[in-house]
Order: structure tokens, then sequence, then C-alpha cells
């Protein structure tokens, strides 16, 4: 499945889908508040798909807005500490297990920002469904936003690797569609033998410099 490039307002947004579990699906959630951020709809990329030049260009212009938002905002908050994100699970109950394996793999790999479910509403949301661009993430890179995961997607792909993926969105992290299968946000490119659901020491390194001094989508 291709990538397509939408425009929003303040920031790019940039569309992409890997691809379906129960039969029970339910319809794909309306989005929820746009964040302040530029927002973007990151998703999985499918096996052997590269993507084009200006696609590349895209995610790199998404890792350089957040990079900006993030030294602004360390310029006006330089006491802020580590930070912690909630997240919900109640609209995506087919992938508690998954989204939880997702919040650990991240907690031990980052030390500057860590995930935590919230009873209610969270910093962001997880939602289910069947969605013909698959599994995506909409969100500023600062821990707000949501991540959709598709049901014929998680069947093809492994489950773990997709929802980790996800979140790293949620994180900061853009698609990286050529990378190998030991780099998180390679997503499918590596194709569905690829389990790997750890993200490599460059990207470790690249959220804990997003959230460095514990910085969070102060709004």
């Amino acid at each position: 499945m291709k990538r397509s490039v939408l425009s929003a307002a303040l920031g790019l947004v940039l569309a992409a889908g890997l691809a379906t579990l129960p039969a029970t699906a339910v319809a794909a959630p309306s989005a929820p508040s746009a964040p302040a951020a530029p927002a973007a709809v990151q998703g999985y990329t499918p096996a052997a798909y590269a993507g084009s030049t200006a696609e590349a260009a895209d995610n790199q212009a998404f890792f350089q807005a957040v990079v900006a938002s993030v030294k602004a905002k360390r310029a006006a908050n330089p006491w802020l500490q580590t930070v912690t994100v909630t997240y919900d699970t109640a609209n995506a109950p087919s992938f508690t297990s998954q989204i939880a394996g997702a919040a650990q793999i991240w907690n031990s790999s980052v030390r500057n920002v860590q995930l935590q479910e919230s009873g209610g509403n969270g910093d962001f949301s997880y939602y289910e469904g069947n969605d013909s661009r698959g599994s995506y993430a909409s969100t500023d890179g600062h821990g707000h936003g949501y991540v959709f995961l598709d049901y014929q997607q998680n069947q093809q792909y492994d489950s773990q690797r997709v929802t980790a993926h996800e979140t790293g969105h949620v994180l900061g992290l853009p698609d990286n569609y050529s990378g190998p299968c030991s780099e998180l946000m390679s997503g499918g490119g590596p194709g569905p033998s690829c389990t790997n659901p750890y993200p490599d020491a460059n990207e470790r390194g690249q959220v804990d410099y997003l959230w460095a001094n514990g910085l969070a989508a102060a709004n």
C-alpha cells in the first residue's frame, strides 16, 4: 500500500498504511481534537516499499518540525523533569497485550519519557478496526494524538512490532522505509518475516533527545 501525502493546518500531514483480526471489526474512529503542534499521520509501510523521494523529504520535515518545537519548549521550560505520558486502551480491547508490551518496550528503552496506562482519557489513545490505510498514528510527535491498529495488518505482520512502531511515532520518530529489521521505524519494509519490536540504539537516542529534561507538549 503506497503512502499519500496530505496537507493540514500547522504542518505536514503524512499518510501511510500497512494493512486486518477479529470478524467483529468496528468502523475507524473519527479523529480526536487536533493537536496544537503539527500533526502527522504516519503508518506501518508494506514490504518492499521504499518510499518516494518526496515522502522521504516529508519524513525528514516531520522530524525537524518536532525537533524545532522541542528546542523552543525546552528553552521556555528548562526545569522540566522526566515526564510520564498516559494512554488509554478503551477503544482497542483486542490489542491490550500488544499495547502493554509496546509500553514496556519503550519504557525499558528510553529514560526521559515513560508511558503509563490511564484509567480514563489519556494523553493519547489507541483505536482498532478496519482501515484501507492499515495501521497508523495521528500525532504531534509529543505524546498527543491517537494510534489506529488495523485488524488485517496485525494478522499479516507481527502485531507487537506494529504496535511498538506506531507508538514510536507518538514519541516523535518518523518512518524510515528502507531501514533493516533491526530498526523499528522501518515498519513493514523488511517484510512480514520481521518480528523485531525493539527500537535500535539510534532510535532510542532520538527519543531521549526529543524528551530531554522531561520535555512534554506543555500546552
